[in-house]
């Protein structure tokens, strides 16, 4: 299969199709990763975006890999709701260090109807600063939805973790069709959906494959596919898990990149275990977009001074928001840099 035939937008891939993706020779599976790519994108700029936990622990669900679930006993602290200043104080930090895109995280089953308003002010003032805004608050009904979208919600995240057949071997209290309806609920609002899956919890290459068709196969692509690798915790049920091959997660990085051309790849959980050459490799895949900061809910990341140096050796810049000019971009980062950086902590992005 050559990348010509895979830089179009299909809808329709197969188990067989996207199995002889990943089995076939490294070197030529990253050649036809990054033709698709550079047809689609610069392939020396790369999305970048906060994480804020704004409501941490006691989750209903028993999601095996989440330190955040109330079944399990992690250590992790629960906190309430953040107030709606921290928030965005933490947002305008964001801003600060160089990202374009403020995604908010809470550990729920489902918004509920008390805090939904403070949830929809958290947008609206993010909004206002000229980030882009995501969240993931668990299962939406479409009020929901639609409340989220007229908010100025920009992206929902909702992964889908892994594939159908594996699914119930890793959460029992969310079905597979809800995850699919929250995305269906979410696309019909008009949103961006941001959904992908976790590595290295004991799925079979088909698992890997099938996750991705999930997405593929919809009918729109999701605009962000988050691949995350596990991030092992002392006291949920896959604290032990063999870790998965760094071939194996550069692999799915690039078949999601061909699959899914126009969707940018992120580079998500467990980077902090990654170490440069890997990440070289998988913005060579057709990883484009990654989470920035110091922690990713409630698990350490790569801090931003690092990746800005990482970026910098490889010559990728930031990419600017799409209603920008690269210029208006970077001279913005710079006036919030002079404005707010009060050591030398951060690493000027602009440069």
């Amino acid at each position: 299969m050559s990348a010509s035939t895979t830089a179009t937008l299909r809808h329709d891939w197969s188990v067989a199709e996207v199995r002889a993706l990943f089995v076939q020779p490294f070197n030529d599976l990253l050649f036809q990763a990054q033709t698709v790519h550079r047809a689609h994108f610069n392939a020396n700029r790369v999305q970048v975006s906060t994480l804020l936990s704004i409501k941490t622990g006691a989750c209903p669900e028993d999601c095996k890999y989440c330190p955040q679930s109330g079944h399990y006993n992690t250590g992790l602290e629960k906190e309430k709701l953040m107030e709606v200043q921290k928030v965005l104080e933490e947002a305008a930090r964001a801003k600060a260090i160089g990202s374009t895109r403020f995604c908010m995280g809470a550990a729920w089953k489902h918004p509920s109807a008390k805090d939904m308003p403070y949830v929809l002010k958290m947008v609206e003032g993010v909004k206002a600063m000229g980030l882009e805004t995501c969240m993931t608050l668990g299962r939406l009904d479409q009020d929901q939805t639609e409340a989220l979208a007229k908010a100025g919600l920009d992206y929902y995240n909702h992964n889908l973790d892994t594939s159908p057949e594996f699914y119930g071997s890793i959460i029992t209290t969310r079905t597979y069709s809800e995850r699919l309806q929250t995305l269906a609920y979410v696309r019909e609002s008009g949103m961006k959906i941001c959904s992908g899956g976790i590595l290295g919890m004991g799925e079979s290459l088909d698992d890997r494959a099938n996750l991705l068709i999930q997405l593929a196969n919809l009918p729109e692509h999701p605009e962000s596919v988050p691949i995350n690798m596990l991030v092992k915790v002392a006291g949920t049920p896959l604290e032990n898990a063999e870790d998965i091959d760094p071939f194996d997660f550069i692999r799915m990085l690039a078949v999601a990149r061909i699959l899914m051309p126009q969707s940018h790849v992120r580079l998500s959980a467990g980077r902090e275990a990654m170490n440069e050459q890997m990440q070289a490799l998988a913005f060579f895949a057709g990883a484009n977009s990654i989470f920035y900061g110091d922690k990713l809910l409630t698990t350490a990341n790569p801090q931003a001074d690092k990746d800005m140096q990482l970026f910098a050796r490889l010559g990728i810049q930031p990419e600017a928001r799409e209603e920008h000019s690269d210029e208006v971009h970077q001279a913005a980062i710079e006036q919030a840099l002079v404005e707010q950086k009060s050591s030398e902590q951060f690493y000027n992005a602009a440069v």
